[in-house]
Protein backbone atom coordinates (compact mmCIF):
# COMPACT_ATOMS: atom_id res chain seq x y z
CA UNK A 1 0.00 0.00 0.00
CA UNK A 2 1.53 3.30 -1.25
CA UNK A 3 0.60 7.10 -1.37
CA UNK A 4 -2.73 6.80 -3.00
CA UNK A 5 -4.36 4.29 -0.35
CA UNK A 6 -2.74 5.94 2.69
CA UNK A 7 -3.72 9.29 2.27
CA UNK A 8 -7.30 7.79 2.81
CA UNK A 9 -5.67 6.51 6.55
CA UNK A 10 -5.55 9.10 8.72
CA UNK A 11 -3.16 7.43 11.27
CA UNK A 12 -0.90 7.24 8.21
CA UNK A 13 -0.86 10.39 7.72
CA UNK A 14 -0.40 11.05 11.63
CA UNK A 15 2.48 7.99 11.57
CA UNK A 16 4.00 10.66 8.43
CA UNK A 17 3.45 13.80 10.28
CA UNK A 18 5.35 12.55 13.54
CA UNK A 19 8.43 11.20 11.83
CA UNK A 20 8.53 14.44 9.68
CA UNK A 21 8.61 16.63 12.91
CA UNK A 22 11.46 14.17 14.70
CA UNK A 23 13.85 14.65 11.40
CA UNK A 24 12.72 18.47 11.44
CA UNK A 25 13.75 18.57 14.88
CA UNK A 26 16.74 16.81 14.66
CA UNK A 27 17.82 19.29 12.05
CA UNK A 28 17.14 22.34 13.51
CA UNK A 29 18.62 21.58 16.51
CA UNK A 30 21.85 20.04 15.02
CA UNK A 31 21.55 23.32 12.99
CA UNK A 32 21.23 25.85 16.55
CA UNK A 33 24.17 23.58 18.24
CA UNK A 34 26.62 24.07 15.07
CA UNK A 35 25.82 28.07 15.03
CA UNK A 36 26.47 28.36 18.99
CA UNK A 37 29.47 25.94 18.91
CA UNK A 38 30.88 27.64 16.02
CA UNK A 39 34.41 28.74 15.87
CA UNK A 40 34.46 28.72 19.98
CA UNK A 41 37.25 25.81 19.69
CA UNK A 42 39.44 24.12 16.46
CA UNK A 43 41.10 21.18 17.48
CA UNK A 44 43.99 20.15 16.00
CA UNK A 45 44.29 16.21 14.61
CA UNK A 46 47.43 16.75 12.21
CA UNK A 47 49.26 13.61 11.21
CA UNK A 48 52.52 12.78 9.51
CA UNK A 49 52.74 10.26 5.94
CA UNK A 50 56.25 9.60 6.23
CA UNK A 51 58.18 12.89 5.84
CA UNK A 52 55.18 14.80 5.29
CA UNK A 53 53.14 16.70 7.70
CA UNK A 54 48.89 16.77 6.66
CA UNK A 55 47.51 19.32 8.55
CA UNK A 56 44.27 18.51 9.48
CA UNK A 57 42.40 21.58 11.71
CA UNK A 58 38.48 22.14 12.10
CA UNK A 59 36.07 24.35 14.29
CA UNK A 60 33.89 21.53 16.49
CA UNK A 61 30.78 23.84 14.63
CA UNK A 62 31.04 21.25 12.31
CA UNK A 63 30.36 17.83 14.16
CA UNK A 64 26.54 18.07 14.11
CA UNK A 65 26.58 19.17 10.90
CA UNK A 66 26.82 16.14 8.60
CA UNK A 67 23.47 15.10 10.80
CA UNK A 68 21.58 18.28 9.22
CA UNK A 69 22.24 16.86 5.63
CA UNK A 70 21.12 12.95 6.46
CA UNK A 71 17.74 14.93 7.60
CA UNK A 72 17.35 16.43 4.76
CA UNK A 73 18.04 13.33 2.24
CA UNK A 74 15.39 11.29 4.42
CA UNK A 75 13.37 14.15 3.60
CA UNK A 76 13.59 14.52 0.40
CA UNK A 77 13.60 11.09 -0.05
CA UNK A 78 10.40 10.16 1.59
CA UNK A 79 9.06 14.18 1.35
CA UNK A 80 10.09 15.47 -2.11
CA UNK A 81 12.08 18.24 -2.39
CA UNK A 82 8.85 20.94 -1.12
CA UNK A 83 9.14 19.80 2.53
CA UNK A 84 12.85 19.77 2.23
CA UNK A 85 13.27 23.19 0.57
CA UNK A 86 10.46 24.50 3.61
CA UNK A 87 12.85 23.02 6.17
CA UNK A 88 15.69 24.78 4.86
CA UNK A 89 13.83 28.37 5.08
CA UNK A 90 12.88 27.36 8.36
CA UNK A 91 16.15 26.61 9.41
CA UNK A 92 17.23 30.40 8.01
CA UNK A 93 14.87 31.84 9.85
CA UNK A 94 15.82 29.86 13.40
CA UNK A 95 19.55 31.43 12.60
CA UNK A 96 17.97 34.95 12.26
CA UNK A 97 16.42 33.87 15.55
CA UNK A 98 19.28 33.29 17.25
CA UNK A 99 21.22 36.23 15.85
CA UNK A 100 18.44 38.22 17.50
CA UNK A 101 18.36 36.53 20.73
CA UNK A 102 22.14 37.88 21.12
CA UNK A 103 21.73 40.70 19.82
CA UNK A 104 19.04 41.60 22.60
CA UNK A 105 21.04 40.36 24.96
CA UNK A 106 24.23 41.74 24.45
CA UNK A 107 21.99 45.48 24.16
CA UNK A 108 20.91 45.08 27.64
CA UNK A 109 22.95 46.96 30.21
CA UNK A 110 26.09 46.30 28.33
CA UNK A 111 29.54 47.13 30.14
CA UNK A 112 31.00 50.37 29.08
CA UNK A 113 34.66 48.13 28.01
CA UNK A 114 33.25 46.48 24.90
CA UNK A 115 36.34 46.85 22.25
CA UNK A 116 35.54 46.75 18.42
CA UNK A 117 34.96 43.00 18.42
CA UNK A 118 31.80 43.33 20.86
CA UNK A 119 34.77 41.37 23.60
CA UNK A 120 35.06 43.06 26.88
CA UNK A 121 38.79 43.33 27.23
CA UNK A 122 40.78 40.20 29.12
CA UNK A 123 43.06 41.42 32.12
CA UNK A 124 44.43 37.94 31.70
CA UNK A 125 45.77 35.52 29.84
CA UNK A 126 43.85 32.56 32.21
CA UNK A 127 40.48 32.76 31.82
CA UNK A 128 38.54 31.96 35.05
CA UNK A 129 40.55 34.21 37.10
CA UNK A 130 39.55 36.94 39.16
CA UNK A 131 41.15 39.43 36.48
CA UNK A 132 38.37 37.88 33.60
CA UNK A 133 35.18 39.74 33.98
CA UNK A 134 32.10 38.28 35.03
CA UNK A 135 30.50 38.64 31.46
CA UNK A 136 33.22 37.87 29.28
CA UNK A 137 31.86 34.57 28.22
CA UNK A 138 28.97 35.97 27.39
CA UNK A 139 30.13 38.45 25.07
CA UNK A 140 32.84 35.98 23.75
CA UNK A 141 30.34 33.51 23.01
CA UNK A 142 28.41 36.38 21.32
CA UNK A 143 30.92 37.67 19.44
CA UNK A 144 31.64 34.14 17.58
CA UNK A 145 28.44 33.34 17.09
CA UNK A 146 27.24 36.54 15.85
CA UNK A 147 30.22 35.59 13.03
CA UNK A 148 28.81 31.78 12.74
CA UNK A 149 25.31 32.86 12.28
CA UNK A 150 26.11 35.23 9.57
CA UNK A 151 28.60 33.13 7.85
CA UNK A 152 26.76 29.92 8.28
CA UNK A 153 23.29 31.49 6.86
CA UNK A 154 24.72 32.30 3.59
CA UNK A 155 26.92 29.09 3.47
CA UNK A 156 24.25 27.45 4.67
CA UNK A 157 21.69 28.60 1.88
CA UNK A 158 23.60 27.49 -0.61
CA UNK A 159 24.73 24.32 0.60
CA UNK A 160 20.74 23.07 1.38
CA UNK A 161 19.26 24.23 -1.60
CA UNK A 162 22.47 22.49 -3.48
CA UNK A 163 22.20 19.38 -1.69
CA UNK A 164 18.20 19.71 -2.72
CA UNK A 165 18.84 20.50 -5.81
CA UNK A 166 21.73 18.10 -6.67
CA UNK A 167 19.97 15.05 -4.67
CA UNK A 168 16.08 15.13 -7.12
CA UNK A 169 18.83 15.89 -9.96
CA UNK A 170 20.18 12.40 -9.55
CA UNK A 171 17.04 11.00 -8.41
CA UNK A 172 15.12 11.88 -12.17
CA UNK A 173 18.56 11.06 -13.74
CA UNK A 174 18.37 7.61 -12.79
CA UNK A 175 14.47 7.42 -12.65
CA UNK A 176 14.45 6.52 -8.65
CA UNK A 177 17.31 4.03 -8.45
CA UNK A 178 20.67 4.46 -6.52
CA UNK A 179 20.13 5.62 -3.80
CA UNK A 180 23.76 5.47 -3.02
CA UNK A 181 24.55 8.17 -5.62
CA UNK A 182 22.17 10.98 -5.04
CA UNK A 183 22.89 10.61 -0.80
CA UNK A 184 26.52 10.47 -1.30
CA UNK A 185 26.74 13.09 -4.38
CA UNK A 186 24.07 16.10 -3.38
CA UNK A 187 26.03 15.26 0.34
CA UNK A 188 29.70 15.45 -1.11
CA UNK A 189 29.10 18.68 -3.93
CA UNK A 190 26.89 20.57 -1.09
CA UNK A 191 29.31 20.09 1.65
CA UNK A 192 32.20 21.41 -0.29
CA UNK A 193 29.81 24.95 -1.20
CA UNK A 194 29.92 24.91 2.37
CA UNK A 195 32.83 24.44 4.04
CA UNK A 196 34.07 27.27 1.14
CA UNK A 197 31.95 29.62 2.26
CA UNK A 198 31.72 29.26 5.51
CA UNK A 199 35.74 29.91 5.66
CA UNK A 200 36.19 32.71 3.49
CA UNK A 201 33.05 34.10 4.67
CA UNK A 202 34.20 34.42 8.07
CA UNK A 203 37.71 35.36 7.03
CA UNK A 204 36.36 38.47 4.80
CA UNK A 205 33.95 39.87 8.22
CA UNK A 206 35.88 38.72 11.17
CA UNK A 207 39.37 37.06 10.71
CA UNK A 208 39.69 37.12 14.31
CA UNK A 209 37.38 34.14 14.74
CA UNK A 210 40.21 31.68 12.81
CA UNK A 211 43.01 30.31 14.32
CA UNK A 212 45.84 32.54 11.54
CA UNK A 213 49.15 33.05 12.18
CA UNK A 214 49.36 36.47 9.80
CA UNK A 215 53.23 35.69 9.65
CA UNK A 216 52.74 32.60 7.27
CA UNK A 217 50.46 32.86 4.23
CA UNK A 218 46.70 33.36 5.03
CA UNK A 219 45.32 31.36 1.54
CA UNK A 220 47.36 28.39 2.46
CA UNK A 221 45.95 28.40 5.99
CA UNK A 222 42.37 29.00 5.23
CA UNK A 223 42.14 26.09 2.53
CA UNK A 224 43.26 24.19 4.97
CA UNK A 225 40.76 25.09 6.96
CA UNK A 226 38.51 24.43 3.81
CA UNK A 227 40.18 20.91 3.46
CA UNK A 228 40.08 19.73 6.94
CA UNK A 229 36.43 20.96 7.46
CA UNK A 230 35.11 19.03 3.74
CA UNK A 231 37.20 15.86 4.61
CA UNK A 232 36.01 15.63 8.06
CA UNK A 233 32.20 15.81 6.65
CA UNK A 234 33.04 14.08 3.65
CA UNK A 235 34.12 10.73 5.66
CA UNK A 236 30.89 10.92 7.68
CA UNK A 237 28.83 11.29 4.37
CA UNK A 238 30.01 8.70 3.05
CA UNK A 239 29.33 6.61 6.51
CA UNK A 240 26.01 7.70 6.89
CA UNK A 241 25.13 6.13 3.41
CA UNK A 242 24.37 2.62 5.37
CA UNK A 243 21.89 4.25 8.42
CA UNK A 244 20.78 6.30 5.29
CA UNK A 245 19.72 2.81 3.40
CA UNK A 246 18.22 1.29 6.47
CA UNK A 247 16.28 4.33 7.53
CA UNK A 248 14.89 4.61 3.96
CA UNK A 249 13.82 1.26 3.39
CA UNK A 250 12.57 1.04 7.20
CA UNK A 251 11.12 4.45 7.07
CA UNK A 252 9.07 3.78 3.42
CA UNK A 253 7.75 0.85 4.78
CA UNK A 254 6.65 2.25 8.34
CA UNK A 255 5.41 5.20 6.52
CA UNK A 256 3.66 3.08 3.13
CA UNK A 257 5.32 5.64 1.02
CA UNK A 258 6.71 4.64 -2.15
CA UNK A 259 9.93 6.96 -2.43
CA UNK A 260 11.00 5.69 -6.36
CA UNK A 261 7.91 7.79 -7.56
CA UNK A 262 7.87 10.32 -9.94
CA UNK A 263 6.37 13.02 -7.16
CA UNK A 264 5.95 12.54 -2.78
CA UNK A 265 3.30 12.93 -0.92
CA UNK A 266 2.85 16.61 -1.24
CA UNK A 267 3.27 16.96 -5.03
CA UNK A 268 0.50 13.91 -5.48
CA UNK A 269 -1.56 16.14 -3.45
CA UNK A 270 -1.44 19.25 -5.41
Amino acid sequence: MFIEEANNRPEIMKRRERVFLIMAGIFLGSLTMLNILGTSKFVDYSFTVGSVEVPFIFAIGVLPYPITFLCTDLISELYGHKRANLLVWVGLFLNMWVFFILWIGGMMDPPPNLNEHGLIPVMSDHIGRVEVPQQYSFYYIRSLTRVSVFASMIAYLLAQFTDVKVFHFFKDLTKGKHLWLRNNGSTLISQMVDSVAVIFITYAWASYALPLDYDQPIFGQLMTLVFSAYVFKMVIALLDTIPFYILTKWLSNYLEINPSAKYSEEEEEE
